[in-house]
């Protein structure tokens, strides 16, 4: 069962400052660019980054707007912002949620959200709120993960951590990957009133130092710290390199496909 802090979506500085040192670079910041240009973000626009986390979307389109543009990185989490405003304190950064976002109509000339639409406890009407707070011919732009089938090494993961610690852990790795299915992911779109957005997959990859590293993260900044403790981490990694070998490289780092789907919509 998962902490009250987990439930209500926060994320403890710990876990957050991992997943800025290590799933940035890792997984997450390497959209950042993409997710940008699909969005059109240029010199002087108004930018809004919905679940921002640490800041890796925020920041990039913070170069892209100067001169004379703003950012805003808006997020549930306090650990994230925490970590988010050391990195970058001249950016505007606002605790508040997706689904009540704190801005007048018509606010920003583009609004961003990586890999967060599916953690959203009101999908819908997150996506209407970032509509409403979207100019006329502005532009929105998210991205969700594949389907984990289409990311290997996820897919092999989340098959061992559900044979030695049972479906709900293995759940809590599945759930980045709930929107991957272009069905699924076009119901939720329409829901929210962005009936003909544009869906496009695009390829990444997944980067590791090691399996021990790769397994680190999943466990200590992820929400798989609630069902796997020191002994199980350890029996996981120790597993994990038996099994799980295929993705290694030479010198022991771990890369894999993990590709995702930007969704664009005016």
């Amino acid at each position: 069962m998962q902490s009250a802090a987990a439930e209500k979506g926060q994320v403890s500085k710990t876990a957050a400052e991992i997943y800025d040192e290590f799933f940035v670079p890792s997984l997450f910041g390497q959209w950042a660019g993409p997710l940008c240009e699909a969005a059109g973000v240029e010199p002087g626009q108004a930018v809004l980054d919905v679940a921002c986390g640490t800041g890796a979307t925020t920041r990039e389109a913070a170069t892209r707007v100067q001169p004379g543009g703003r950012v805003t990185g808006l997020d549930c989490n306090s650990g994230m912002l925490a970590v988010a405003s050391a990195r970058a304190p001249d950016i505007r950064w606002v605790e508040d949620r997706a689904e009540e976002l704190p801005f007048p109509d018509d606010s920003f000339d583009a609004v961003l959200c990586q890999f967060a639409l599916m953690f959203f406890e009101d999908r819908a009407r997150a996506l209407s709120e970032m509509r409403r707070v979207l100019r006329p011919g502005g532009r929105l732009a998210l991205s969700v993960w594949d389907e984990a089938a289409n990311s290997p090494g996820y897919d092999a993961m989340i098959a061992l951590i559900e044979t030695m610690f049972g479906k709900e852990a293995a759940d809590a790795l599945r759930a980045p990957f709930v929107l991957g299915e272009r069905a699924r992911l076009s119901k939720v779109l329409e829901a929210g009133g962005l009936a003909g957005a544009e869906v496009a997959t695009k390829q990444g990859t997944a980067r590791f130092a090691s399996i021990r590293e790769w397994v680190r993260m999943d466990v200590r900044g992820w929400t798989l710290a609630e069902f796997i403790d020191d002994d199980g981490f350890e029996a996981l990694v120790k597993e994990a390199e038996r099994t799980l070998r295929a993705y290694e490289g030479a010198d022991g780092a771990v890369a894999f496909p993990a590709p995702a789907h930007i969704v664009t919509w005016s």
